[in-house]
């Protein structure tokens, strides 16, 4: 862990560079919509902090070049994903939403609205409690990837950061300019019985005023159930919906876990990773084709991104 390298990396890993692209895109969709956003100063000194943070923990890698300094170098970009979600509400918010138009094609496809109808009929404090367990998985699911890579396939550890982070910043592009909040947000918005006739009006920039949400549906008293209602009230915001990045992120764990070899590994987080598909809707954080999308993409993200590293052998 602390042996110091004899050549350390003198640049940016690629993942760094994966967050530097994602840096600078955003930078320029700041400066041209200023105006617009109503925290761009924040915004802006918001990104510099994370700039100088990461600086400086590659000067501590510069410094004291080992596995140990590697790992921190990850964990730091892994961590900073939790102040980059809520961040693309504040760029999406200045767009028209589409929820209405969503809510339209759940309704066309499924003949009702599996977000709004799954916990009515399955309302039992057991179910409830393992869907909530299966939502609440989705951060230990990614840490258990990373360190499994990290201490047993330490060849190909910063191949999978780049996957993930990679994956993980290709939705938050799409969640800026895709402005989709989910079922939590506008059925609250619209109202519930609206939502079971079938009616789904255009709330406009509703959104970009207001931040309520309503609670989710299940157990209240259980335990997973108040996990995933605090972890809402720490960080949610009205974004990110379609396509479920939940859903995706675990299908590019679940890829990651096969490509280790490992069966433990993989049948360790299979359950995890079908409750989480299930969870997204029952919970009602996302329609059910938010999850099928999440599936999906997910699939296509990590043979996307495998490609992408073969070609510049990385």
């Amino acid at each position: 862990m602390f042996k110091i390298e004899k050549k350390p990396c003198k640049g940016l890993f690629a993942y760094e560079w994966v967050v530097a692209a994602y840096l600078l895109l955003t930078f320029i969709v700041i400066f041209f919509c200023y105006t617009k956003l109503p925290n761009a100063q924040a915004m802006i000194w918001g990104r510099l902090r994370l700039i100088v943070t990461t600086a400086a923990m590659i000067l501590v890698y510069r410094l004291i070049p080992c596995r140990f300094t590697r790992l921190a170098r990850a964990a730091l970009q892994l961590a900073f994903l939790s102040l980059w979600y809520p961040d693309t509400y504040e760029i999406n918010r200045i767009f028209p939403n589409l929820d209405h138009l969503f809510a339209q094609w759940e309704q066309q496809i499924f003949g009702c609205h599996p977000a709004l109808l799954f916990s009515q009929e399955m309302p039992w404090s057991w179910f409830s409690e393992l869907m909530d367990l299966g939502y609440v998985s989705y951060f230990p699911m990614i840490v258990t990837v990373v360190i499994f890579y990290f201490f047993f396939r330490y060849e190909e550890f910063h191949r999978t950061v780049f996957i993930i982070l990679g994956a993980f910043f290709i939705y938050y592009v799409i969640f800026i300019f895709l402005p989709v909040t989910g079922p939590q947000y506008y059925y609250g918005a619209i109202g519930i019985d609206q939502v079971a006739q079938g009616v789904f009006p255009n709330v406009h920039d509703y959104f970009n005023h207001s931040m309520e949400r309503m609670t989710s549906p299940g157990y209240a008293n259980g335990i997973f159930y108040q996990m995933v209602e605090d972890a809402h009230n720490a960080g949610e915001r009205p974004t990110a919906a379609f396509p479920s990045s939940h859903v995706g992120i675990t299908t590019v764990l679940m890829f990651l876990a096969w490509h280790s070899k490992s069966k433990r590994l993989f049948f360790i987080l299979l359950p995890f990773f079908i409750l989480m598909f299930f969870a997204t809707v029952y919970i009602q954080a996302h329609y059910a084709i938010d999850a099928i999308a999440g599936l999906i993409t997910g699939a296509l993200l990590y043979w996307g991104l495998v490609q992408g590293i073969k070609r510049s052998k990385m």
